[in-house]
């Protein structure tokens, strides 16, 4: 996906950039954008506060970089995991279950895609926002392919179970219940509900 040409400078080509990345990605997503310096990657990165420019443009371009990037961990999970089911509630379970567990690893990448809000940084809001939503589209589909009731609205559905398993991280220790089944729970209350033969 292609930024503003003002953000997504080209950068030159390092096999430092990576390290660079992680380090913004778990800054990002422990205290956030606004909280987070240049100053403060480049010691997370172990170089000089100067050096992080040759590889990103700007705090800007490194946000937009890495919430690609954990979008596309997230997303590429949940394509595995429907490619071989065709019932469509087994379809969403296995989803569900990729992105609670994509989550739940502690992924930076991945946290930050649920962790930064678009709206709060104006200046690359509409493509994170597109992003946030090209991966959601997935979901949606999943949804719309349910044979539900016809007065529940699968927008609702969908906004619910997203709802509830990106809060997940909020509260989820390690050591109980595993991703897997904590996916696994939340489409067995939710089926029973939504089934037209309940």
């Amino acid at each position: 996906m292609t930024g503003s040409p003002a953000i997504r400078n080209p950068r030159r080509n390092h096999n430092r950039s990576k390290q660079v990345l992680d380090a913004a990605a778990e800054l990002f997503s422990s205290q956030g954008f606004h909280l987070t310096s240049m100053r403060d990657i480049a010691a997370q990165a172990k170089m000089l506060p100067g050096s992080i420019y040759y590889h990103f443009a700007s705090k800007e371009e490194l946000l937009l970089t890495a919430y690609e990037e954990g979008v596309k961990r997230i997303a590429y999970q949940v394509d595995v995991a429907i490619a071989a089911e065709r019932d469509p509630w087994n379809r969403l379970e296995k989803a569900s279950i990729a992105h609670l567990e994509t989550l739940l690893t502690r992924s930076h990448y991945a946290q930050l895609v649920i962790q930064v809000r678009p709206e709060e940084i104006p200046a690359i809001a509409k493509v994170l926002a597109q992003l946030r939503d090209n991966y959601e589209k997935r979901f949606r589909a999943l949804v719309d392919d349910l044979e539900l009731p016809e007065d529940v609205s699968s927008s609702y559905l969908r906004l619910l179970l997203l709802g509830a398993m990106n809060w997940a991280p909020i509260w989820y220790q390690p050591g109980g219940d595993s991703p897997r089944s904590v996916a696994e729970q939340f489409i067995r209350l939710l089926k029973p509900l939504y089934s037209p033969s309940k």
